[in-house]
């Protein structure tokens, strides 16, 4: 494509010279650039990318955007695009690169602290049982027809540039409606600007990610901008009401009806409290999943999902408010597709080898949803509730102390593990949640004990466990690896669980996954 046309919905605030030239690719890393590629300088946290613009020409780029002043490249022999936001800008290349894939669709936005990944699958569920050809982009993976794609090792949106080659072959796919997982990082980023979202699901927002948004003012901030592109999305020739649907038990809810009423965008609330659009009822929770009602406009109907953890009515809910209210979906299609998720790969899954305990493996990694996990075990168990779990390196510190606090108060024995230390002292951080455990009455080597290798964490818990007991493993839920250091070592919480399961059962299993740690305790039943 020619330069010039691909910059039309691009802000230029200056060009060096004209654009006049043809583009075979979009690239944001100079390493990666080839012959006639546009190189977009991004300035991340650690790297700036207009450092590495003279070698992305010496690689062959025909054309470099960035937001620096252009009178530094007046010597450029490709032209130099001057923008402010470089990231928006890239979001919209990448859009009309692929042909503006998102205005040919209904997008639906999921977004909060927790619950993201469950509420994507559970509306995307619907969409099938209302015979819709959908897709879905979530942190997990990408679903295009029959077509599964991974979408990376951690959790984060997709960078803009794979968003919009996701939607793009939706698009030839004939898919007609897609739900998109969008996590603060990813809003703040740009990533799904040229998203054109139709409808923005609201989970939950609650202490993460203040390392990177500085407060919790900031941090919403950036879910809230969910609604800014529902509010400036183009025109489709679908019509759907722009709308957002939020949780009138979360402490967002004030400050985002606010924000949806500045914007002139309909409001949709759903709670376990009324008066809400959507209401939860007769909870019952059950080994197999839970029952509960479902109130709107004055009609109540049963429904059930496989899910276990009884927050999870507010992320049925939430899909069922998007559904009905946003697109017009049956009560029945909405019952069917709630119940037709069997469950989400590393949230609250079941691990069974015969054993006489429950264990279960959840990617619960900030204090609110540990808290959930930890009291939705306890529902499940007249026995003893034992956690594992770790906090995350170069991360948001105050959680460690939190996360290690809830379980003191919550669970009858915690295992402080490793969770992807990064550079930073996996003993220091252990030592923080050490401090944390203990200020809530917790007791190291009675209560709560340090193990810093996870496997050898998880083969203690199993150890520990007894007939009924409940073993919760969180923090890392489907994760395919752990990193220590620079190095992202190949680990899933699953494969490790089972190979210490099946240890303690005296079976053969999966071998333990390795990682750069030593076992240094063991405890005993």
């Amino acid at each position: 494509m020619q330069l010039k046309e691909l910059c039309q919905e691009v802000n230029l605030l200056n060009t060096l010279p004209d654009p006049e030239v043809e583009i075979s690719g979009i690239r944001i890393d100079s390493r990666e650039v080839q012959d006639n590629d546009l190189y977009i300088a991004l300035e991340g946290t650690r790297v700036n990318g207009h450092d590495y613009i003279p070698d992305a020409v010496e690689a062959g780029a025909a054309g470099v955007l960035g937001t620096q002043p252009w009178e530094e490249y007046a010597d450029l022999e490709v032209p130099y695009l001057q923008v402010e936001d470089s990231r928006d800008a890239l979001a919209k290349i990448a859009a009309a690169w692929h042909g503006f894939p998102a205005r040919k669709l209904v997008v639906i936005g999921v977004t909060g602290t927790d619950g993201k990944t469950t509420t994507v699958n559970l509306i995307y569920h619907i969409l099938r049982a209302a015979k819709l050809k959908a897709g879905l982009i979530s942190t997990v993976n990408a679903v295009i027809g029959d077509r599964v794609l991974d979408t990376g090792f951690h959790v984060t949106t997709p960078e803009a540039m794979d968003v919009q080659y996701y939607l793009a072959e939706m698009v030839k796919a004939g898919i007609s409606h897609v739900v998109l997982e969008a996590t603060s990082h990813g809003l703040a980023q740009k990533r799904v600007a040229a998203c054109e979202f139709d409808i923005g699901v609201v989970t939950n927002i609650t202490h993460e990610h203040l390392d990177y948004h500085a407060d919790y003012q900031g941090y919403l901030e950036a879910k809230a901008e969910l609604f800014k592109l529902i509010s400036t999305r183009a025109d489709k020739p679908v019509v759907v009401n722009r709308m957002g649907v939020l949780n009138r038990d979360d402490r967002s809810y004030p400050a985002l009806i606010k924000i949806l009423g500045d914007l002139g965008l309909r409001e949709v609330s759903y709670g376990l409290e009324a008066p809400v659009d959507f209401l939860a009822g007769e909870i019952h929770s059950r080994r197999d999943g839970i029952q509960f009602e479902i109130t709107s406009q004055e009609v109540t109907g049963t429904f059930f999902t496989n899910l276990l953890g009884d927050y999870n009515v507010s992320n049925c809910l939430a899909a069922a408010a998007a559904c009905r209210d946003g697109l017009g979906l049956d009560w029945d299609v909405i019952r069917a597709g709630i119940g037709n998720l069997d469950g989400i790969p590393g949230r609250m899954e079941r691990l069974d080898l015969g054993q006489d305990f429950l264990v279960i493996v959840d990617f619960a990694h900030t204090p609110n949803a540990l808290k959930r996990a930890l009291i939705s075990a306890r529902e499940l168990t007249a026995g003893r509730v034992i956690a594992v779990f770790g906090s995350a390196g170069l991360r948001d510190k105050e959680k460690r102390r939190l996360m290690a606090e809830t379980s003191a108060v919550l669970a009858d024995r915690t295992i402080l593990t490793a969770e992807d230390p990064r550079t930073e002292s996996l003993e220091g951080i252990l030592e923080e949640m050490a401090r944390g455990a203990a200020a809530k009455g917790g007791v190291e080597g009675e209560n709560f004990w340090r193990v810093e290798d996870r496997g050898e964490a998880i083969r203690t818990a199993l150890n520990m466990a007894q007939e009924g007991d409940v073993v919760m493993i969180c923090g890392k839920g489907h994760e395919q690896s752990m990193c220590f250091g620079e190095i992202e070592y190949p680990w899933d919480d699953r494969v490790a669980a089972r190979s210490a399961l099946a240890d303690t059962l005296g079976q053969a299993g999966p071998e333990m996954p390795s990682l750069p740690t030593s076992p240094d305790l063991r405890v005993s039943k």
